[in-house]
């Protein structure tokens, strides 16, 4: 058995983000992912090739990633919410341009402002694409420590697979709590960069790294070839963990910390004689739609349990098409669900069930 560390979660990240060979990290301190960066400042400069650099502000971050990202090396940035705002135009030349790079939000209570508690609202910016134009990002969900780590590793490995930009969403409480991980995280993997900006040396062709199209029919053609690639994603790439689902009547949506206090109420429903189950997305995009389809076949409903106004709701429903109902059970602006609050929507939805 691996031997494991005691790390906070935004530790986690950066550790297992140089363990996936990540040697560039540009970003600016917001709460309550200021740990990456702290631990990023203190660890790169002991690492060959490794290079941190807190940037004037989070939009010269984004493009520092930008020209990293051209070169083909590893390189991430981490914010809040207000500063991934900030970073969105320059995501989307990321994203328009092909280019592999790892962002990380730990999400605070908005809009604006807000407040530095953990929320879940940025789950719409993260799954439609936080800037403009047509893109997706992988948006990977951790519910743990240990996930804040491995899901790290594997957004590199994502990220150079499919050439484009990926996401840790994470919330403050999984950036700030504190629990056992393990860091084996395996073997790197390693992809030809052919297009990279590494300069020539006269043996081939040079290459251009530009998201500008003035041309509309070669534009089009691009994202045309783009979502082509993203619909092999969608079909490859989605994850989710099933909990008591094998007999579930009633089916709770829940991701990150919402999850693990799901899970608790689950548990006290089934001592209450009530079949509940969870789905908890891994990947929010691709959204799991397999696993809520197959659900919405055998389940009375859907409940999902979110930090937010009512956000993966939507993507719940369109995955199960409407064919059970989905109510929401919610806290915003920093607080969170208890179990108490999840199990008191158990039982109503299954009231509802009995009529």
């Amino acid at each position: 058995m691996a031997e494991k560390v005691l790390m906070k979660g935004n530790e986690a990240i950066a550790e297992a983000a140089i363990m996936a060979g990540c040697r560039h990290y540009f970003g600016y301190p917001i709460t309550p992912q200021t740990e990456v960066a702290a631990y990023m400042a203190k660890r790169m400069p002991k690492i060959e090739g490794g290079v941190f650099l807190q940037a004037e502000s989070e939009i010269a971050a984004i493009n520092m990633v930008y020209g990293v990202a051209a070169t083909g090396k590893r390189v991430m940035t981490s914010s809040s919410s207000p500063g991934i705002s900030l970073k969105s135009e320059g995501i989307s030349y990321i994203a328009g341009c092909d280019l592999p790079a790892l962002i990380v939000n730990v999400q605070r209570g908005g809009p604006g402002l807000g407040g530095i508690q953990p929320s879940q609202s940025d789950y719409f910016q993260a799954t439609r694409g936080s800037g403009h134009g047509d893109y997706h990002l992988i948006v990977l969900a951790p519910a743990s420590v240990q996930e804040m780590a491995s899901l790290t590793f594997k957004a590199f490995n994502l990220a150079d697979k499919y050439r484009m930009p990926t996401m840790i969403l994470a919330d403050g409480t999984m950036g700030q709590m504190m629990e056992p991980v393990s860091l084996d995280m395996g073997e790197v993997e390693t992809y030809e960069k052919p297009w990279a900006l590494t300069g020539t040396n006269m043996e081939r062709e040079h290459n251009i790294v530009n998201s500008l199209s003035l041309v509309p029919e070669e534009l089009e053609k691009f994202n045309f070839e783009r979502f082509e690639k993203y619909k092999a994603i969608e079909e490859n790439e989605a994850l989710c963990e099933e909990f008591m689902m094998e007999d579930a009547e009633i089916c709770i949506a829940a991701f990150g910390i919402a999850s693990r206090v799901s899970k608790n109420a689950v548990i006290e429903a089934r001592k209450q004689g009530i079949k509940a189950g969870l789905i908890r997305p891994i990947t929010l995009w691709p959204f799991p739609k397999k696993a809520f389809a197959k659900a919405a076949d055998k389940v009375k409903s859907f409940i999902s349990v979110e930090m937010s106004m009512g956000q993966m709701i939507e993507d719940v429903k369109l995955a199960t098409e409407c064919k059970k109902p989905v109510t929401l059970c919610n806290r915003a602006g920093g607080m969170i669900p208890s179990p108490e609050q999840v199990l008191e929507a158990i039982i109503e939805a299954n009231k509802g069930g009995d009529k």
